[in-house]
């Protein structure tokens, strides 16, 4: 492998891809604890969780996400994070809202959800019960 200053990070959601670019550093937060990269860094694999990712660009600035528990992949100087919710944030304090905002109406959404479909198979328990019963 070839020493490089950049490295190609694909940030991406279930729907649709948050971020495509390069960038000089990456920080993220693990399962057991917080940890930064750069181009070179060892190939590995990692487990996120829910947190501030933070990429250093190459002009010096940041982009910053807030991000739900995901898996990032580094092979080469591809960095590749699949991620369950992610928002993008110009600072720290406005991606605070925007993830009380997003991540939130997302749970409400997710709890109706479960809901109904606990209904759904209330009511195929009790058709089973039904069939199981013999006819006088």
């Amino acid at each position: 492998m070839t020493m490089a200053v950049e490295m190609e990070v694909c940030l991406r959601l279930p729907t649709r891809v948050l971020y495509q670019g390069m960038a000089r550093k990456l920080f993220a937060v693990a399962e057991n604890g917080a940890f930064g990269m750069m181009p070179n860094h060892i190939d590995f694999v990692s487990s996120l969780v829910p947190s501030v990712l933070i990429l250093t660009l190459a002009d010096g600035s940041e982009q910053i996400f807030g991000i739900d528990e995901g898996i990032l992949v580094k092979k080469g100087h591809q960095v590749d994070i699949a991620i369950r919710r992610g928002v993008r944030g110009e600072d720290l304090g406005s991606l605070q809202e925007s993830v009380r905002s997003n991540f939130v109406e997302v749970d409400e959404d997710e709890r109706v959800a479960r809901s109904a479909l606990s209904r759904l198979e209330a009511g195929m328990v009790r058709r089973f019960a039904d069939l199981q019963r013999p006819k006088p």
